[in-house]
This record gives structure tokens, sequence and C-alpha cells, in this order.
């Protein structure tokens, strides 16, 4: 069986590869430019999932390190899906010593609840505190969605 290894270091990125994922497959970013895509890879905590030489997986979290974190962008290509690739990366996304003990861990979820819910992700307790500014997809320099 192929190395699976998870690698925190940005040059290791597959960027057009990401791209392409989050541009054309993704339901969150469909139509998102590389420069928008190029602009949260710098300034996010990245992991890439990789089968040997190859990436085929990827998260990233938005996070001050100390207080708050955001895990977006959370994808395994479909030919490594069933696998439990999926769980490896989460886990070692939550285990990493710059969000492990942050106070509040969010992400947004329509498709894999299940897998979040397996660390513990839950609905917000107090909704009713948490306030969002939705700029929509045309402004934030992605295509509509359909």
């Amino acid at each position: 069986m192929t190395e699976i290894r998870i690698s925190n270091d940005p040059t290791e990125l597959d960027v057009e590869l990401i791209h392409r994922f989050l541009s054309e497959e993704s339901h969150w970013a469909r139509g998102i430019s590389l420069d928008l895509v190029r602009r949260s890879i710098a300034h996010s905590l990245n992991f890439g999932l990789f089968a040997g030489a190859a990436q085929v997986g990827y998260a990233r979290v938005v996070t001050d390190h100390a207080s708050f974190a955001y895990l977006q962008d959370v994808f395994v290509l479909e030919a490594y899906r069933g696998r439990g690739l999926s769980r490896q990366l989460v886990a070692a996304v939550l285990a990493h010593p710059a969000v492990r003990d942050v106070r509040r861990f969010m992400l947004l979820s329509s498709t894999a609840r299940g897998l979040y819910e397996k660390f513990g992700f839950a609905a917000p307790a107090r909704p009713e505190i948490i306030m969002e500014l939705a700029v929509p997809a045309t402004l934030a320099g992605m295509k509509p969605r359909p």
C-alpha cells in the first residue's frame, strides 16, 4: 500500500490541484479564482494529504492560534475516498499544536456532518449569539452558485 502522510509544509501543496477541486468539484467554492485560493493558502494553516508523492486531499484552518479556529476546504479526491483518509486528515488538524487548545473550533458543512460529529462537532449550543455577514459570491470573486 502507498504511504499516506499529512504535511503542513505549504511548499509541498499542489495549488493547481487544490484550485481545480475547489473551483470545479466542490459545492462551496465553485468558480473560485486561483488568486483567491493562493491568498487563502498563504494566510491559513494548511494540511496536505499525500499518497506517496501525490496530493490526494487538503484541509485548511483560519486561526489566531489561541482562542479560535475555523476549518474549511476539506476534501479527499474521489479515487481515495472510503479508506478513512478524511478521518485521518481531520484528526491531524485537531491534534496540531497551533489549534489543539483553542476554545472555539467552527466549520460549515452540509454533506459531511457525520464525519465531524465523530470528532465532537455539533450544532451551536447557542445559535442566537452567532452572526454572519454573507457576501454574495460574485462580490467575493467567485461565480454564483447554480
